[in-house]
């Protein structure tokens, strides 16, 4: 619980966890006596619906109220045992605004814990050009909507200004003694500058006004929903952002005539339009050619899904995506895509957008990244703006432009999306039985998955989820004064013993001296590993007892046999060989290597063909990859 304080970074600049983050830090200025015990605890919140049967023609909404721990560390913070299950709001409809009224007893006890503590036992608009600077030449262009833009940019609002604004509303949360206004919409009072429909509950928190990161944004849902927007717009589809209304669009605004809806004159029916294909549209050829790459991709074991099966039969749409599966798409493969098949003045913005989201889901963030970041994407938004239809940028869109400031707020995104709760409620969805009781079955379960993660914390020798092996669990590290005898392979398949020729041994031989660095010493002769056997041998001769078996050993050349394998693990990664990696939907055969090349290091990739292991006498052996 005090890792925030005793692991934290320690280097200028660099975000690993909400605590690197200025949120984190501003709190601890404002709250020197609560940041003074480090066991305080660090709350997150978070709360979303899902349905329970899992059958959408069944409009039922539940909605898990969790919390997650920040002071512990980042491997530790979102698993599953960590997320702590504190209110189960009942379905079938949407809580909507009362979901204060659901939240009163989580508050009640937040403002216990803050002002009394408990006892614990220690184990958005439809441009981007009013936030460039005024003398911006986009500022001037009548390519956006036909206008100039002198728009000041938009003004941050301190703390007392949230206040005086949200004085004139009455809090949500408290329905009348008849009940008569549950659900009803609540209308803003006259002439109402701002956009506040109702006080939140944790207003009344007393430091929650203090907090500079109050809400934070789903980097989960922004990336599939921009995702969706191009990639709908790229393939035309139904999710396309290119509607008929969109061309009309164009035309009042009396931009990009190219674009405009044009009379079908193949039609014989009057008042017939086409639109005309733009460029930030596929082709019908090169959409078939788009789908048939995602099609053939395989990604490593464990990375993602199959994407074969996310594409149509006649390789012309990609549907039924889930959230990773866009992640794994805006990241890694629809750069490749766009840059193959679209002009570069239309690919290279949706690449760099691309870029970026894969930057801010980095493990770690620079705080200097991400302000250079947040200057970058006002104009790449912009350039953006210049390429599609206005009914393309939509409130997701614009909330991209406000990720990096609240990356600096409130730290690494991985700590903070949906990807672990989403995991969870698929948990606590299993956990029903009775369709009739939904609630019930998800708390009984809840208490069960408690009672038994509690009771199996204090058994020893029985396999636990706190000690069983991972998937890819690598072999124990043995303890050699050689590193390159301290081998993480995990074979995995049935090795097969072949014989090595006297030259080939050799090669292997001088490959495995040649990377040791524990024996730098010895490396300043030519002719080397033969001058090192014969050396090795006059020292022994002389006084054996001062040299240890692994140096004897890696002395002499490996014996003339050898194992090999198709498949291992090693620190948590699976390498399958080529031959039999190209019969599998997953592919596991990629290799990469830094060398130097000159005064720079350089990386080269390659596919793995063999995986040996030479035994050096006696109980050594080294693992090499071929």
């Amino acid at each position: 619980m005090t890792w925030h304080a005793t692991g934290r970074c320690n280097e200028e600049g660099k975000m690993r966890h909400p605590v690197d983050g200025r949120a984190w830090k501003e709190i601890d200025k404002r709250y020197p006596n609560f940041t003074r015990e480090h066991r305080n605890v660090r709350l997150g919140l978070a709360a979303d619906g899902f349905n329970p049967f899992g059958n959408m023609n069944n409009p039922y909404s539940m909605w898990p109220v969790i919390l997650l721990t920040y002071n512990t560390p980042p491997w530790i913070c979102t698993k599953e045992s960590s997320l702590m299950l504190t209110l189960l709001i009942p379905g079938p409809k949407l809580p909507r605004k009362d979901i204060d009224v659901y939240l009163r007893p989580l508050v009640d006890e937040l403002k216990i814990l803050w002002s009394e503590g408990v006892v614990t036992h220690d184990s958005v608009t439809n441009t981007h050009r009013p936030n460039l600077e005024s003398n911006h030449p986009y500022r001037e262009s009548l390519e956006f909507n036909g206008k100039v833009d002198h728009t000041s940019k938009p003004r941050k609002y301190k703390v007392t200004d949230i206040e005086n604004q949200l004085t004139d509303l009455l809090p949500v949360g408290n329905p009348d003694k008849n009940h008569t206004n549950v659900g009803e919409k609540r209308k803003r009072p006259p002439n109402c500058r701002h956009n506040w429909t109702k006080i939140s509950i944790f207003q009344e928190l007393k430091y929650w006004k203090y907090l500079p990161l109050q809400h934070n944004l789903d980097v989960m849902h922004i990336e599939k929903n921009v995702l969706e927007a191009i990639l709908g717009t790229l393939l035309m589809n139904d999710k396309s952002k290119d509607i008929h209304n969109a061309r009309v669009d164009l035309e009042k605004l009396g931009i990009r005539k190219d674009l405009w809806l044009k009379p079908n004159t193949k039609s014989k029916k009057d008042g017939q339009f086409f639109k005309p294909l733009p460029k930030y549209s596929l082709k019908p050829e090169d959409k078939v050619s788009f789908c048939k790459f995602i099609k053939e991709v395989k990604l490593p074991d464990g990375f993602g899904s199959n994407f074969r099966h996310k594409v149509n039969k006649d390789n012309t749409n990609i549907t039924n995506m889930k959230s990773h599966d866009c992640h794994i798409m805006m990241q890694r493969l629809l750069p490749v895509g766009v840059n193959a098949f679209l002009d570069e003045t239309i690919s290279t913005p949706i690449m760099q957008l691309c870029a970026f989201f894969k930057q801010i889901c980095a493990r770690e963030l620079m705080v200097a990244d991400m302000l250079k970041a947040q200057k970058q994407l006002i104009k790449l938004l912009c350039t953006l703006e210049l390429i599609y239809p206005p009914t393309f940028f939509d409130i997701m869109i614009h909330l991209v432009m406000h990720l990096p400031e609240e990356a600096i707020y409130g730290g690494p995104v991985y700590m903070r999306w949906m990807y672990p709760i989403e995991r969870y409620m698929k948990k606590l969805k299993n956990y029903v039985r009775n369709k009739a009781k939904p609630e019930g079955c998800i708390a009984g379960g809840y208490v069960a998955d408690e009672a038994l993660t509690a009771c199996s914390m204090s058994l020893e020798g029985i396999q636990t989820r706190f000690n069983h092996p991972d998937r890819y669990a690598d072999e124990p590290i043995r303890s050699c004064e050689f590193r390159v005898f301290n081998s993480l392979c995990k074979f995995i398949s049935k090795g097969v013993f072949k014989s090595l020729a006297r030259d080939v041994q050799d090669k292997l031989h001088w490959y495995v001296l040649d990377n040791c660095s524990d024996i730098e010493e010895y490396k300043q002769k030519t002719n080397f590993p033969s001058w090192f056997t014969n050396q090795i041998r006059e020292l022994r001769s002389v006084d054996g007892s001062k040299y240890s078996d692994e140096l004897i050993c890696l002395s002499e050349v490996p014996v003339g046999t050898s194992n090999h394998y198709s498949a291992c693990n090693v620190n948590g990664v699976r390498f399958v060989v080529s031959n039999s990696d190209d019969r599998r939907t997953t592919q596991n055969n990629g290799i990469a290597t830094l060398a130097d090349v000159g005064a720079r290091v350089s990386k080269y990739y390659g596919r793995l063909k063999d995986i040996v292991e030479l035994h050096y006498g006696g109980a050594f052996s080294v693992v090499l990859f071929r």
